[in-house]
């Protein structure tokens, strides 16, 4: 697919490609297709220039946009494999994933680099930072430099080679891991285009028509459809007023996103799509609620994306217990391992672990059931919670909780002293809603839980983390330790 795009760039490239909002939420355009098109082949004979050839590694630590996609259409033009650095996972653990991934160059913009002069205050409001230059090794600036970053990475006129047709290394994302064991998942090029081919497949941009998004597998099956995309404003209030001038085909938001667009009370259109993150029924029912015409989430994982996806109605319908994720997408093979932990296999699976030799499965961590061809989630296996010799997993229990009224909530457990654990339900309220008038919402919910009642309620925001902002649990954890130290009032819970 990145192929196709590259050549449909240069069909109508005075067509949108990009588009971006005005204070207004007004669509302007950012880049055309043929601006995309030329800055791709500038970026790719640069890093020609510049000595890289098929198989090296390239780290690109560029915001998402128009340049982070030209520099990785370059390189996969060149042939060369490209490890996505996040600024926002600070020094020493970038330094450790460099160690790893060994890049032969690193190109990153201004406000990732944070290095020295104004450019550093800049990068902290961002809350972006990379090590020293020195420990990068050779660093290139993409876009716009600022005092005291690495030299400009120019486009050039002029051919570039172009890569053979050998199913090589793609992409390296880093997905986990501390700064002395970092862990990073390498997709092959047949990989990556099966995984892109079955977000076009889900989604089916029509041409011309706007989508919204920011990430790698927005942008590229809707460009290669004909269609532009408009990257979402970072303010929700902003974010409304883009959706409501843009009335996208169809959009692609992490649930916290989702979550803060509906505090600004938008009128939506179209499909939506959220994923990243635990997708509950009554987020996607707020979303339908708002206007959309459908509402999806979308199961997916670093080592396989997308894994499955389920509509709004259909969650909604669900009664049983977890979490319905819906059915495996075309080519998407399942198993529940001896430990009830689901594996998943399919054309667009990674192909290992960096270090690591290829795996035939992808074990995703997640304990889970089938519910006929359907992936019900129980939660992960590594946030179980053992209360009373009684194993309990947070996700099989928690949408139970997301009753209207509630933004998001989380099941965890705090150390009770003898080696138990006392149960714990932080609950976070939707904008405006009376933490009191929640709890008689809940009392019934938590009456029907079971062995997994927890032993206490605390009505507080839930600590996130992340890049997709998914709930943070140790934070969750510690927030309900300190609430289960306060003074015991009166009432059948805790109070939080």
């Amino acid at each position: 697919m990145l192929d196709e795009l590259a050549a449909a760039l240069r069909h109508h490239p005075d067509r949108p490609a990009v588009l971006t909002a005005g204070a207004s939420g007004r669509p302007r355009v950012h880049v055309t297709r043929g601006d995309l098109a030329d800055l791709a082949d500038g970026y790719a004979a640069a890093l020609h220039h510049h000595g890289l050839t098929v198989g090296d590694t390239l780290g690109v630590a560029v915001r998402p946009g128009p340049r982070s996609l030209a520099v990785l259409l370059a390189a996969h033009r060149l042939g060369l494999r490209v490890a996505v650095l996040d600024p926002s996972a600070g020094p020493e653990v970038l330094t450790a994933r460099l160690a790893l991934a060994r890049p032969a160059l690193v190109v990153a913009d201004a406000a990732a680099q944070a290095v020295a002069g104004w450019a550093r205050p800049l990068a902290g409001r961002a809350r972006l930072a990379l090590p020293r230059l020195a420990d990068l090794g050779p660093v290139r600036t993409v876009g716009r430099r600022l005092p005291g970053c690495a030299p400009s990475l120019r486009p050039r006129p002029g051919p570039a080679p172009e890569r053979g047709g050998d199913d090589g290394d793609a992409v390296v994302i880093f997905t986990s891991g501390t700064t002395s064991c970092p862990r990073a998942v390498v997709h092959r090029r047949s990989g990556l285009d099966a995984g892109m081919r079955a977000v076009a497949d889900l989604v089916a941009p029509r041409p011309e028509q706007p989508v919204l998004g920011g990430t790698f597998f927005v942008l590229v099956p809707a460009l290669a459809g004909g269609a532009p995309v408009a990257l979402p404003a970072r303010s929700p209030r902003r974010l409304a007023r883009q959706l409501a001038r843009l009335r996208p085909q169809a959009s692609y938001l992490t649930p916290p996103q989702v979550r803060a667009l509906l505090a600004q009370g938008p009128r939506l259109t179209g499909r939506f799509y959220s994923g990243s993150a635990p997708v509950s029924a009554t987020l996607l029912d707020r979303v339908r609620r708002a206007g959309a015409d459908q509402a999806w989430g979308v199961y997916a994982l670093t080592e396989l994306f997308p894994a499955a996806a389920v509509e709004a109605g259909e969650k909604a319908a669900f009664t049983g217990a977890g979490d319905l994720v819906g059915a495996p997408l075309p080519g998407v093979r399942t198993r529940i391992g001896t430990d009830g932990r689901l594996l998943l296999a399919g054309p667009g699976q990674a192909h290992r672990y960096l270090g690591e030799p290829p795996a035939d499965w992808v074990d995703t961590g997640d304990v889970a059931r089938l519910d006929g061809e359907r992936i019900v989630l129980a939660g992960r296996s590594k946030d179980m919670i053992l209360r009373r010799a009684v194993n309990i997993y947070p996700g099989l229990y928690e949408p139970a909780l997301h009753v209207p009224g509630v933004d998001l909530a989380v099941l965890v457990g705090v150390p009770a002293g003898d080696g138990d654990e006392r149960l714990v339900a932080v609950v976070e309220p939707e904008p405006g809603v009376d933490p009191d008038r929640l709890r008689r919402l809940l009392d019934p919910v938590l009456a029907r839980m079971g062995a997994a009642r927890p032993d206490t309620l605390v009505v507080a925001p839930v600590p996130t983390s992340g890049r997709s902002r998914k709930p943070d649990r140790v934070a969750a954890a510690a927030l309900a330790a300190a609430r289960l130290a306060e003074p015991v009032p009166t009432g059948r819970y805790r109070r939080g």
